[in-house]
């Protein structure tokens, strides 16, 4: 395990030579010991690999630990891929739109209006989805990890300074939301731009941001948006990041068999205390914001305008994934197949 806290603006190459400069410690102790990279501090979000900690702790009777590390203390959150696949760290958060390009197929996953917004039935199709080989292969290939925990999110709503109740309103509002789901707002008008989310409390107080795209209610209540924001939406739904949690491949491997087997319960078990988490931060949230804030009802109409541009971005999606040899159409059909299959 290396116990070195790597601060905000570490570099991978630094993290790559500390990580290589104590590998036998890390190769002795990764097996009791995984250090996990999350930003942001707890919050509903964050449920799921809390109660992964718990369960797996307890599988591996005191041989092994979760340790999980808040606020980016092991190192800048764009890094989590650099920094698991050397071996920095064991295992950290991935949220797919922070990475462009770094995982190309995964990106289908975000792919606009194309998940489910029930919460159980996102959850279900997101544990299916990630056990297809080319997402699988896409993990171990290239940066030698493996899905270890869900992270599934809420759809997205959007808060802010600009009131947003048509699609004529997004024309030259600067909305936060990540790349594919960008292109179908831009049809609109909008300038999307891609901030993170420790960044949005900054960014809408300066005007870098007009609106920002959000898992509704809770991340809005966690990084308090609604201090620096007028309006917020209800009612279009849409989607946002594909989130999971990954673990370095030679530290699942050296895991004890007892956590390795614990795992498949320990995941349905932190999706049942995503889903709690994320239905009483709306008892606490969705008041707060309805009293302090103006809420723009959008009508299922003009959410309707937004899902029907969307089919363009999914086929320019595939082409694109199968112009460089991945199999982007084939990735396509059976996302629509696993969400049509939970749909039911």
């Amino acid at each position: 395990m290396v116990k070195s806290v790597f601060k905000s603006t570490a570099t991978v190459a630094t993290a790559a030579f500390v990580a290589l400069s104590f590998g036998a410690a890390s190769t002795a102790q990764a097996g009791s010991t995984w250090n996990f990279n999350m930003w942001g501090g707890k919050r509903a979000f964050t449920a799921g690999v809390e109660s992964l900690k718990v369960d797996l702790e307890k599988a591996g009777g005191g041989e092994f630990e979760l340790k999980i590390n808040y606020g980016d203390a092991l190192g800048p959150r764009r890094q989590n891929p650099e920094n698991i696949r050397v071996g920095a760290f064991e295992a950290g958060q991935l949220c797919v739109g922070y990475y462009p390009g770094k995982l190309p197929l995964y990106s289908g996953l975000e792919l606009p209006f194309i998940l489910p917004r029930d919460l159980a039935k996102r959850a279900a199709v997101e544990m299916e989805l990630h056990k297809h080989p080319a997402l699988v292969a896409e993990l171990d290939k290239r940066w030698n990890m493996r899905f270890f925990g869900p992270a599934f999110l809420p759809a997205y709503e959007f808060m802010g300074n600009k009131r947003i109740e048509t699609t004529a309103d997004m024309k030259g509002v600067k909305m936060r939301i990540s790349g594919l789901n960008a292109k179908v707002l831009q049809v609109f008008g909008a300038t999307p731009t891609m901030v993170t989310a420790p960044e949005g409390y900054n960014a809408l107080q300066r005007g870098t941001i007009d609106s920002f795209g959000f898992p509704y209610s809770y991340a809005f209540g966690a990084y308090k948006l609604y201090e620096v924001s007028k309006y917020v939406t209800e009612g279009l739904g849409m989607g946002g990041f594909l989130c999971l949690q990954t673990v370095n491949n030679e530290a699942w491997n050296a895991a004890p068999k007892a956590v390795q087997n614990a795992l498949p319960a320990a995941q349905n078990h932190a999706i049942e205390k995503m889903i709690t988490a994320y239905t009483e931060a709306d008892k606490k949230w969705i008041p707060l914001f309805h009293k302090k804030l103006e809420v723009v009802q959008v009508a299922p109409s003009v959410r309707q305008q937004l899902v029907d541009g969307s089919d363009a971005v999914y086929r320019e999606w595939a082409a694109a994934q199968d112009a460089k040899g991945r199999p982007g159409t084939e990735m396509l059909e059976h996302i629509k197949a696993v969400v049509a299959k939970h749909m039911k």
